[in-house]
């Protein structure tokens, strides 16, 4: 029953928010007005989180997808004690603050997500509940449910436009993931005006069509009706459920219902009489009453006491089974690939002509074996991307443990999802499409280099070399935008050693996403490749004089263009150096020496080749060098014939040198 601690708890959470938005005079006050009641609800009575120990493993993860309404999430984080202060509040969306526009990844203790581009965190928050699914197949025995925890997402209008949403929440209802539990708070207001404009369709009926229960709640401030359908969402562990909260927009302010009240201050005369309409007994901004603040500190002792239990279930689970705590910790090892630097059956390969594809192909098998917590797929094209692991089972709705992911042809949710298993903790995913496709997974990507996620992409058919398949399919600016990316490692390797070199840099990141770019067609294995790939970019092949006349710069299938021009060019008395670039990103990362040492300054004459896009190739090749690369879209023909005509020949590379020198 509601009663009025209860009800001053959720006007706390308005007010607070409300206040915060006036005083930076910029945000978004509609949405923590409209959905204070559900999310207090929910917090306080209903998910499993404990504020003194953020990052308990089995707490309920909270998602809020509408990103812009982080002034509530902020609210929630200071009265349940998550560290936030009154004066962070005050310094919401300013400049070096805990509390920024949007809520951020590892920047604001409690924020599970970085969260702002709409319907994103629908898809991280499947990829949380896939996470605790696989995590709870392999861990739990029974009597000890050591991982069980709900995943909630709460997300408004704007989420259920976003076409990523509805791909993700295919997926969740295809997979029977009954532990993901959406919020959606239905006010019928967007920026522009009412959804009418250009949203009518039935959401529930479509969820329902995913396969997910339904529930309505009439009334966003009856707490009752709202605690009921939590638990009825809850207790169905068969499907995923969407709960309906229909709720009003700027609640409570004379902007109640409008659209203005979206993404703007309320201003202050509409805040006070915000304060007189809510009965909020104080006008002093960011004052709460000390009955609140002590409701508050009750609340969290009582999550504390759920985590001390789980913390005893834990232990007596690593006494009776310690092989089962060994893997624990194995799985819950960032650092847990770092000894295969030296695991000489690691970097070894067959020493014959092969795609890089085929090659990363078997690293994953290889991978598997040492990392029992990697886990991943592609977006419907495992036999083309070669990521499929043997032996290692399906994740479906029947086999939660299986490792293989199937997302579909989902691109952008795969990507999202992704994510989410990363954000999670305990495993190791990758997703993988053709790197063409890239564009469709870049915004979560993103996202992902926002938060510092080592979430791994597999990105094939890396060039013109995709041949007939013809122009859609021929990446050209794709390296570009993705290079373009801070705090995005991307590498492209040439032979089978930079291969494995580029997925031992991936699966040791600790904070960086890492995209492998691979090729469809065979590529030889190169004499002078070696480890040294882990630094972005080494001397493959060194003239003979200490000064060369010229460096050749290539990265993946054009490194052996390189070597080949390098041979040529030597018969003509020109002393060439090959430098093989797999990684832009690294190789900025080195050293000044070391850069000066591969590239030095006094040396002019350079050129860059690469089937790609010329973009950013002019900070290594300067004024006075050249670039063959690409300047126009492909073309549909077989791949010896496109790089016949684009130039991508021994012959071009030896003119272009020669006409550098």
């Amino acid at each position: 029953m509601n009663n009025n601690i209860d009800m001053m708890s959720v006007n706390a959470i308005r007010i607070l928010s409300a206040d915060g938005v006036q005083k930076a005079n910029s945000g978004h006050p509609g949405l923590p007005l409209g959905a204070a009641a559900m999310a207090y609800e929910l917090w306080a009575k209903h998910m499993k989180h404990n504020p003194a120990d953020p990052k308990w493993p089995n707490r309920d993860r909270f998602i809020l997808s509408g990103g812009h309404g982080s002034m509530m999430l902020y609210s929630l984080l200071h009265l349940f004690g998550y560290g936030l202060t009154i004066d962070d509040l005050k310094q919401f969306r300013q400049y070096g603050s805990l509390t920024p526009g949007h809520p951020e990844y590892g920047h604001t203790t409690g924020v599970e997500a970085t969260t702002g581009p709409l319907g994103a965190g629908m898809a991280m928050a499947v990829g949380m509940a896939i996470a605790e699914a696989h995590l709870a197949s392999v861990f739990n025995k029974e009597g000890y449910p050591i991982v069980d925890h709900y995943t909630f997402v709460l997300g408004g209008d704007g989420c259920m436009m976003e076409g990523i949403s509805y791909e993700a929440m295919s997926l969740a209802g295809t997979l029977g993931l009954g532990k993901l539990i959406v919020l959606y708070d239905s006010n019928k207001i967007s920026i522009e005006g009412n959804t009418d404009i250009a949203f009518t369709e039935n959401v529930q009926k479509r969820f329902e069509a995913f396969g997910f229960q339904t529930l309505v709640v009439e009334d966003g401030n009856n707490l009752d009706e709202i605690g009921a359908a939590i638990e009825a969402a809850k207790a169905d562990l068969s499907r995923p459920s969407l709960i309906i909260v229909k709720t009003k927009i700027g609640y409570g302010s004379p902007k109640e219902g409008m659209a203005s009240a979206h993404g703007e201050p309320l201003g202050e005369e509409n805040v006070k009489a915000l304060r007189k309409n809510l009965g909020w007994p104080s006008d002093t901004p960011f004052e709460v009453p000390e009955e609140v603040y002590e409701h508050y500190r009750e609340l969290a002792k009582k999550n504390a006491q759920a985590e001390e239990e789980w913390n005893k279930l834990f232990e007596r689970y690593c006494n009776e089974y310690p092989e089962m705590k060994k893997l624990w910790d194995q799985y819950h090892d960032e650092n847990a690939a770092k000894d295969l630097i030296n695991d000489e059956k690691f970097w070894e390969y067959d020493d014959k002509p092969n795609a890089t594809r085929n090659i990363s192909g078997q690293i994953i098998n290889k991978i598997k074996d040492y990392l029992p917590n990697l886990i991943g797929g592609s977006a419907d094209l495992a036999p083309s991307t070669k990521t499929l692991m043997k032996d290692a089972g399906d994740f479906s709705k029947d086999n939660y443990s299986g490792r293989n992911m199937h997302f579909g042809v989902r691109e952008l949710a795969m990507a999202g999802i992704g994510n989410g298993m990363a954000l999670h903790g305990g495993l190791r995913p990758y997703v993988s499409t053709f790197f063409v496709f890239s564009d469709y997974v870049k915004p979560m990507a993103r996202l992902a280099a926002l938060m510092g996620i080592p979430l791994t992409y597999v990105l094939t058919h890396d060039s013109i070399g995709v041949g007939e398949d013809g122009p859609t399919h021929e990446p050209i600016e794709q390296m570009a935008m993705l290079r373009a990316m801070p705090n995005f490692t991307v590498f492209r390797p040439a032979d089978a050693t930079e291969c494995i070199a580029a997925w031992y840099y991936a699966v040791t990141s600790t904070k960086t996403p890492t995209a492998i770019v691979l090729t469809r067609q065979n590529l030889p294995q190169l004499a002078g490749s070696s480890k040294e790939a882990l630094k972005g970019a080494y001397v493959i092949s060194d003239s003979k004089k200490e000064v060369p006349d010229a460096i050749i710069i290539a990265t993946g299938s054009e490194v052996q263009l390189g070597l080949g021009a390098q041979e040529e060019l030597w018969k003509e008395g020109i002393d060439v150096r090959v430098v093989s670039m797999p990684s832009m990103d690294v190789f900025e990362q080195q050293p000044e020496e070391y850069k000066e040492k591969i590239l030095p300054r006094n040396v002019r004459a350079r050129v860059a080749v690469e089937a790609l896009s010329y973009f950013g190739w002019g900070k290594y090749v300067g004024l006075d060098g050249a670039t063959v690369t690409m300047s126009t879209f492909g073309a549909s023909a077989p791949a010896d014939v496109l790089f016949k005509k684009f130039g991508f020949t021994v012959e071009n590379v030896v003119k272009t040198v020669k006409s550098v020198l």
